[in-house]
């Protein structure tokens, strides 16, 4: 069984940047993540959405900051697996830890870090007829590039911030766009909604029945009014379905965390209550400290873990090791 310095468990922005920064500290680092691709939520949820909170960036396609984070974190050469699910974590005789997986692979590490965001990420689903059957053939739960859906006849079903956002961000590269909302009353912005009446067609009090297609791509959709039932037929090529995703945290409550409803208590130092485990990012509550669920937060939170875990792995090496731009590994 290889053994690592640290095992970081969620491949978000914040896990990302913590299994650099492991790097940085010449730390073996192992990074797991569910999701079959590196990002967290900046590549399942909105990619195609303009970040304006990173330090150093004005703003920025959300994609591009994965792929970059994605790029920075691979510079020390981590072990990286995806699509495989931190199951569970179990304490050894010689005081390491060991990370089993639902792969039923194991790896013994000294430190952990969880940074996994609200868990393992899975869309809600409406559960129409025909959904899962066109489920990628034209059914699709986020707008992951945009060209994809150029000079289509793109249906949105949702009236949240993403369902909205997605309509006018699709306007001008589709050929048509609809909306449908089971009500009258948006979840979104005042200004978001008005400018969603000029671009696209939107009914509302109306919800999604079937997705109707050739077996190999969505051609149509039955939309009805939830009041009067009355049904309608739309010539279409793409489905979104943008009611939301469900975070998933598996077996984590059972490992032994201190936790508060989803989020896992840390102290000043990231440390959890278990010797050597520690949490950054949106699953981190600090005792005493408001929680922001922003990136740059996570950042820095997950600098402090590594430099903490650091410590703690040899109580010798320096809590701060200096400026990244004074290190010879820098250096060309």
């Amino acid at each position: 069984m290889t053994e690592y310095d640290m095992v970081v468990i969620g491949g978000g922005p914040v896990g990302l940047f913590g299994t650099f920064y492991a790097g940085l500290r010449d730390m073996k680092t192992l990074l797991i993540d569910a999701q079959d691709e590196l990002g967290g939520q900046l590549v399942s949820l909105y990619p195609e959405k303009i970040v304006y909170d990173v330090g150093g960036f004005p703003g920025i396609l959300a994609y591009e900051l994965a792929q970059q984070l994605v790029e920075q974190a691979k510079m020390f050469s981590p072990d990286i697996r995806i699509k495989e699910w931190a199951d569970m974590i179990e304490r050894t005789v010689d005081n390491m830890w060991v990370v089993k997986t639902d792969k039923g692979n194991s790896f013994k590490t000294k430190t952990i870090l969880i940074a996994a965001g609200i868990g393992k990420m899975t869309p809600s689903r409406l559960g129409a007829k025909g959904e899962i059957e066109y489920e990628n053939k034209g059914v699709y739960y986020t707008v992951r590039r945009k060209k994809d859906f150029e000079g289509k006849r793109v249906l949105i079903v949702g009236g949240g911030d993403s369902a909205v956002d997605w309509a006018l961000t699709l306007a001008p590269v589709a050929k048509s766009v609809t909306l449908i909302h089971r009500r009258d009353q948006f979840r979104a912005h005042e200004r978001s909604v008005k400018q969603l009446y000029q671009v696209a067609t939107v009914y509302t009090w109306h919800e999604l029945k079937e997705v109707r297609g050739d077996g190999n791509r969505v051609t149509q959709a039955v939309i009805f009014d939830n009041r009067t039932k009355d049904e309608k037929t739309l010539d279409v090529d793409a489905v979104i379905i943008s009611i939301g995703f469900k975070g998933d945290l598996g077996n984590m409550p059972k490992w032994g965390v201190n936790m508060k409803g989803r989020d896992i208590i840390v102290n000043a130092k990231m440390e959890t209550n278990l010797p050597g485990v520690y949490a950054a990012g949106d699953i981190a509550s600090q005792e005493g400290a408001p929680k922001l669920a922003l990136i740059a937060v996570g950042f820095g939170q997950a600098a402090i873990a590594v430099s903490v875990a650091k410590k703690y792995i040899d109580p010798n090496a320096s809590l701060f090791a200096g400026h990244s731009s004074e290190m010879d590994k820098f250096k060309k």
